[in-house]
């Protein structure tokens, strides 16, 4: 296992049942690994913040798979800075979201997938909060 931090790995960071099924390349090159390592800082004091280990539902995506899954192309994935995740013995995407918000931890993005997880970003401090449901994208209150 290669370490990103004490509790992400990048083997744990490049999974993607995407790339897995339609035989798509998912390695990120070097200044995206860096950004990684950054982003599992951030991900480390979500950890804390929870008390609890975090599955990584996506975290890099290459172009390709991006494309595949129907991700923007400005996404912070593929620049290794943002985080789909679960914390189920935490609680619901919801509470996680308000647990990031109450916190001093820096982001700059925190999004709840609604019924789904978790979506955070590293690459800035802007703390913006938002809610993508059937209805839409909306800013989360």
């Amino acid at each position: 296992m290669t370490p990103l931090s004490a509790h992400f790995s990048l083997e744990e960071a490049l999974v993607s049942q995407t790339a897995a099924r339609l035989g798509l390349e998912n390695d990120p090159p070097l200044d995206v690994v860096l950004n990684m390592k950054r982003a599992a800082l951030g991900m480390e004091l979500v950890r804390q913040l929870l008390g609890q280990p975090i599955h990584v539902n996506s975290w890099y995506r290459s172009p390709e798979v991006n494309k595949a899954v129907g991700g923007s192309p400005k996404s912070d994935h593929l620049t290794g800075f943002a985080i789909d995740f679960v914390c189920p013995t935490f609680g619901k995407p919801e509470a996680i979201v308000r647990a990031i918000l109450a916190s001093n931890i820096d982001f700059k993005q925190v999004i709840w997938e609604f019924n789904s997880w978790v979506h955070i970003s590293f690459n800035g401090t802007q703390r913006q909060a938002l809610v993508i449901d059937r209805a839409g994208t909306r800013l989360f209150a």
